[in-house]
């Protein structure tokens, strides 16, 4: 029952989350064509955080679960901060994240990833890096003895951004990222996440 009701509020998150994004897009592309800047002032510390929604594959040497089997999964969180080293190349750390469910339980699988963007051209980027992989029991489902083992392993990740609004220090985008993660578990088991993403992304670069 308690799995009915938790899948129930993730379908109306994501509702939520891609109503919000929508609307987002539509005001900031009307505000764009009546006060649009071609560049955008890149320089010190940035920060950027995504909504949006994607699948996960999670697959367990234990044969509990395999790659075979998707999840749709909420992205949260996704967060990067950075520092612009010139204008075109960022030093980041990546904090990926997305909710799944294992066993009637929601988790979470995410990471803590150095990483660097370099823009293509003034509005396209490309952002990559290798670090840590966190799988965790999510924050609002945790059981002890059941759900509440933290588990770390490696990580890569790769994503790719479109900038349609810009203003200043300030920027929307569009964007989509791919993880590959593999968390190291008791008695020598490991648990494989192969997660795709599609979000909206504010940046204050």
């Amino acid at each position: 029952m308690t799995s009915i009701k938790m899948k129930s509020i993730k379908k109306q998150i994501l509702l939520m989350v891609v109503c919000v994004a929508f609307a987002l897009l539509s005001s900031t592309t009307n505000a764009q064509n009546t006060n649009a800047e071609t560049t955008t002032q890149r320089d010190g510390f940035i920060f950027e955080f995504v909504v949006g929604g994607g699948l996960i594959s999670v697959e367990d040497s234990e044969g509990i679960q395999t790659f075979d089997t998707s999840q749709e999964t909420l992205v949260f969180p996704d967060l990067k901060f950075g520092y612009m080293l010139n204008e075109k190349l960022a030093l980041t750390v990546s904090l990926p994240g997305n909710i799944y469910e294992f066993q009637d339980n929601d988790r979470h699988f995410g990471g803590l990833i150095p990483s660097l963007q370099y823009w293509i051209k003034d509005r396209l980027w490309i952002h990559g890096g290798f670090g840590l992989a966190i799988d965790a029991p999510a924050l609002y489902d945790i059981e002890d003895n059941v759900n509440d083992d933290w588990n770390f392993g490696c990580a890569v990740m790769a994503s790719a951004g479109y900038e349609f609004y810009k203003k200043k220090n300030f920027a929307l985008n569009v964007q989509s990222k791919l993880v590959l993660g593999r968390a190291f578990l008791d008695g020598d088991a490991h648990r494989d996440a192969l997660i795709f993403n599609i979000g909206l992304g504010l940046s204050w670069l």
